[in-house]
């Protein structure tokens, strides 16, 4: 693998691109018309640089785990292709090149909120995975903050939209990762990471629990931009059928409670966040 293959996996790039995804829809629905492209590119630029640095840091602080677990070690360090101090100077740059972008580009409140990210993902998270079940929690935290980002970007301000938007990815997150945990507990065991599912030995009674409420919570959340009129009548309907799928797969997996339903909603939960996000720009543009 080239060195440039090597500083781009650093960046973790299907979660950045998830990331500027959440960011652009926040920016289109809080630009509420008004949308400057120009300004947009700039927030997605900077902000592609706070969660690539962020993701980077991440890579550093578990170097070592990543190596025991077999998902995770041909990754950048583990197998050797960079150094700890390459990677840790390589993330802090990053991260403050895409602060200075987003302050001199966007507003402070932006910028803020980009950092506040970056510290609740690197500093909070990525340690807690190590001595808490409820890291799955705190993490959905920084990963709901993106469109929060998008929508100050756009608006100069701190909206119940973005509000609305935080709320919808907060509760999709649980099942998601949940799920991924499920498939991967043996790794996450070996690990030493204290996911839920890696605490239970039978039947996951906790780990049920946590999927089923949060995917009764995402029917709930998502009808929150409909209720701040942000989006009508097709957005509802879609959000309604989008959440009582992923709430099919999730009671799939609690009855069977098998590797195979795990997978079933994993897939089901990367399908419905597109479709939900393609839901709502329809539903504006009408």
């Amino acid at each position: 693998m080239s060195q440039l293959s090597n500083y781009l996996e650093l960046t973790k790039p299907r979660i950045t691109t998830l990331v500027l995804v959440m960011t652009a829809l926040g920016f289109y629905l809080g630009a509420d018309g008004q949308m400057s492209l120009l300004t947009m590119m700039w927030t997605l630029l900077g902000t592609a640089m706070v969660s690539g640095g962020s993701a980077a840091l991440n890579h550093y602080i578990e170097r070592d785990v990543d190596a025991m677990m077999q998902r995770t070690s041909s990754r950048p360090l583990p197998s050797g292709g960079l150094t700890p101090s390459a990677t840790l100077s390589f993330g802090f740059c990053l991260i403050l090149l895409g602060q200075v972008l987003l302050v001199v580009t966007t507003n402070l409140l932006t910028a803020w909120l980009a950092l506040l990210t970056a510290f609740l993902y690197v500093v909070i998270y990525t340690p807690m995975k190590r001595m808490t079940w409820l890291n799955t929690s705190l993490g959905a935290i920084p990963g709901a903050l993106p469109p929060v980002g998008g929508w100050t970007a756009a608006s100069g301000e701190l909206e119940w939209g973005a509000c609305a938007l935080f709320a919808i990815l907060f509760a999709w997150q649980h099942p998601h990762f949940y799920s991924i945990a499920w498939i991967f507990r043996d790794d996450y065991r070996r690990a030493g990471f204290r996911m839920l599912p890696c605490l239970e030995e039978e039947g996951y009674p906790r780990t049920c629990r946590q999927i089923i409420g949060f995917s009764l919570l995402l029917i709930v959340v998502s009808l929150g931009p409909a209720w701040l009129g942000i989006s009508g009548v097709v957005y509802v309907v879609g959000a309604t059928v989008l959440g009582l799928g992923m709430l099919a797969a999730s009671i799939s997996l609690v009855m069977a409670r098998d590797q195979f339903q795990a997978r079933r909603l994993l897939r089901a939960s990367v399908i419905y966040l597109p479709l939900l996000f393609l839901l709502t720009v329809i539903d504006k543009s009408l």
